[in-house]
């Protein structure tokens, strides 16, 4: 598969124009986390109710197109999501980069980083955001 695959336009979009791209104001959690290998890095902002539920989440990333495509379209599907439906989504889409991967789950438009596994240095790009978000679940990581 050509790299050029890889910047499908909905992944070119996300990076171009970013959603939920920015700080989010008066949020009690924020967290930063970068990929070594490369020096990307994200910055996320959560806002969570009693219950759990994703209420407000928003970023700033300094790093490539996948990284930046990846937190944009992660914002968007975890927006309203209970703290366990946030959870599996993470584990599904990790799922996508594992090489035998059979099923991929309900993933919608996530689906369009399937592809990135055929190239394994950018795939620590596309999860960054994905395990900020983990690391705040798993309590690890809070600034």
């Amino acid at each position: 598969m050509p790299l050029e695959t890889l910047y499908q336009k909905l992944l070119l979009d996300h990076y171009k124009n970013p959603r939920n791209f920015g700080k989010l104001d008066g949020v009690a959690v924020r967290m930063r986390h970068e990929n070594p290998s490369c020096g990307d890095q994200i910055e996320l902002y959560l806002e969570r109710n009693g219950d759990g539920r994703i209420l407000g989440i928003a970023f700033e990333s300094w790093g490539c197109a996948l990284s930046r495509a990846s937190a944009s379209m992660m914002t968007q599907a975890v927006k309203g999501k209970t703290s366990a439906q946030a959870r599996a989504m993470i584990s599904a889409f990790r799922m996508l980069f594992e090489p035998h991967q059979a099923r991929l789950g309900d993933l919608g438009d996530l689906q369009a980083f399937a592809g990135v596994r055929e190239f394994p240095a950018r795939v620590v790009c596309a999860l960054l955001p994905w395990n900020a978000l983990a690391e705040h679940f798993n309590g690890s990581q809070e600034l």
